[in-house]
């Protein structure tokens, strides 16, 4: 699939809202119950996805001008990983935890930490994660999986 992966702007915000609400209605809803799909929800409107492009790497996939995934990297932490449900298992994901891993191999991150939602084990372990324990908030599991970059240099601090 022919999309562009870029640094998200603050005018790609609702587009983000939208992929990230809508992914998780659609695709995270098999794995976690409603409670918790709307609790999460609420971390993602416009003006929330607004403060994370201030404060994390994000990045935006885009075709034309229409977004259709994101994620983000804050720090050595993979956060906020989402593809459009109708392009999910496309390598839109795969090309954006490519970009991900490139400005955290930029920084000498030595590995990635990725709190992934039981929907999403599979498609890190794909990549190269591995699973090294379960975390809880109230009924909500993660799966904090963790991936060795190579090609890290291993002197410096990120």
């Amino acid at each position: 699939m022919e999309c562009t992966i870029r640094p998200a702007r603050e005018d790609d915000a609702d587009g983000i809202s939208e992929v990230i609400l809508r992914a998780l209605r659609e695709t995270n809803a098999k794995d976690y119950t409603d409670e918790i799909i709307e609790r999460v929800g609420r971390s993602f409107s416009p003006d929330a996805v607004r403060q994370l492009i201030g404060k994390r790497t994000v990045f935006a996939a885009a075709i034309g001008g229409r977004i259709i995934g994101t994620a983000s990297l804050d720090g050595r932490v993979v956060r906020t990983v989402f593809v459009e449900p109708d392009v999910q298992t496309r390598g839109v994901g795969k090309r954006l935890m490519a970009e991900v891993e490139r400005a955290a191999r930029e920084r000498n991150v030595p590995a990635l930490t990725v709190p992934s939602s039981v929907t999403a084990e599979g498609f890190y372990a794909r990549l190269g994660s591995r699973a090294v324990r379960d975390s809880y908030y109230g009924d909500e599991r993660t799966i904090v999986m963790e991936r060795e970059l190579d090609g890290a240099r291993s002197h410096g601090a990120g």
